[in-house]
């Protein structure tokens, strides 16, 4: 992410209620609804990171050095738990994962951590006793691009598989060290993947390659392509993608400045190009007329990173997102299934001011 403000990565919790900023001045943990600064770690105590992952809303975190005067090294992970008495820093942190290049990416769930360098992933259980579980190589990944699945029943990793375009979906849910169910590809894009998220209940895929116009989503179960959401025409670089908690619909956030809405549950939602009504048209337009497009969208600063995610339902009609900006702005916008869509709150979350002890 392009940093701006000391911002150098952002990050939501498992069921977007939180995100956590990676600064040049620490870490700094937010709620979202409502939006308020629920802790920090300050440069004395991390040093600058690069990186944060959340463990739900729990007093764990997972930490990588970075930045300009990191305390922490890069190829070091380190989980801190905030709970733990001490006056020094040292005393807080309770686990250390070191490797031999640097982290690029963490991702948690109860019982397992996922850590993700640029050639290959480790799977490690967590936190009692860690021990590795797995570990598999990719083709050259260096957002550390990954997405594991938060639910109990299923214990789902996905991450680019070794073909340029394609994803690598595994089942982790078999504890024995180094024997999972054989990991399955969905050959989903022409060029190199960008982004891919997981739903909440680990049964649908989302993925968007570099060229940044297309997101496909797959079955997991099936690995069929379920439905085609175009972006734009234009090649852009995708943030972010998440779903709503009950797969409704699913948002994305790119280098465009633009939040795209899209409808899932009803595909009758989103809009389709006019040419869609003509019947008939050549192979080269026919790929335009076929996708779905948004079904809403809005904007945030242009060329200002920003991950996005769904925000609680205020009623039954109307949803809302939520783009957290390295700006340091936050967006909430309300939308509604005929596609009308308005901005509900802003704020700059970097100007707001610790609400109590972390």
């Amino acid at each position: 992410m392009t940093q701006q403000r000391g911002v150098n990565s952002l990050r939501f919790n498992q069921d977007h209620s939180c995100f956590c900023c990676a600064m040049e001045s620490g870490v700094r943990i937010y709620n979202i609804e409502p939006l308020m600064e629920k802790g920090h770690l300050d440069h004395d105590q991390v040093g600058s990171v690069s990186h944060v992952e959340m463990l739900h809303r729990s007093n764990l975190l997972a930490i990588v050095g970075g930045g300009t005067n990191p305390k922490f090294s890069e190829i070091s992970v380190l989980v801190w738990d905030d709970a733990r008495e001490g006056k020094d820093s040292r005393d807080k942190l309770v686990l250390e994962f070191t490797f031999t290049k640097p982290v690029l990416a963490i991702r948690l769930r109860q019982d397992k951590i996922v850590v993700a360098l640029s050639h290959r992933i480790y799977v490690y259980t967590f936190p009692d006793n860690p021990s590795k579980l797995f570990e598999f190589d990719t083709r050259e990944n260096p957002r550390g691009l990954c997405d594991l699945c938060p639910s109990v029943e299923k214990q789902l990793l996905v991450f680019p598989g070794h073909k340029c375009g394609s994803l690598q979906l595994v089942d982790l849910s078999n504890t024995k060290p180094g024997i999972s169910s054989a990991p399955f590809t969905i050959n989903a894009h022409q060029s190199e993947i960008a982004c891919i998220a997981l739903n909440q209940q680990g049964s649908v895929v989302a993925s968007a390659s570099r060229k940044g116009t297309l997101i496909r989503l797959f079955d997991t179960q099936t690995k069929e392509k379920l439905v085609e959401l175009r972006r734009g025409t234009d090649p852009a670089t995708l943030y972010c993608i998440n779903f709503s908690h009950d797969s409704s619909f699913l948002c994305a956030s790119s280098d465009k400045g633009t939040v795209h809405i899209f409808a899932l549950k009803d595909t009758r939602l989103n809009r389709r190009s006019a040419l869609a009504r003509v019947g008939k048209v050549g192979p080269v337009i026919s790929q335009y007329v076929d996708s779905q497009w948004s079904l809403a969208c809005f904007t945030v600063p242009a060329e200002c990173a920003c991950i996005c995610a769904f925000g609680k339902n205020s009623s039954k009609n109307v949803n809302s997102v939520i783009a957290i900006c390295v700006d340091g702005t936050f967006h909430k916008y309300v939308f509604s299934p005929d596609g009308n869509c308005n901005r509900e709150a802003f704020d700059v979350y970097l100007d707001i001011c610790d609400d109590d002890d972390f």
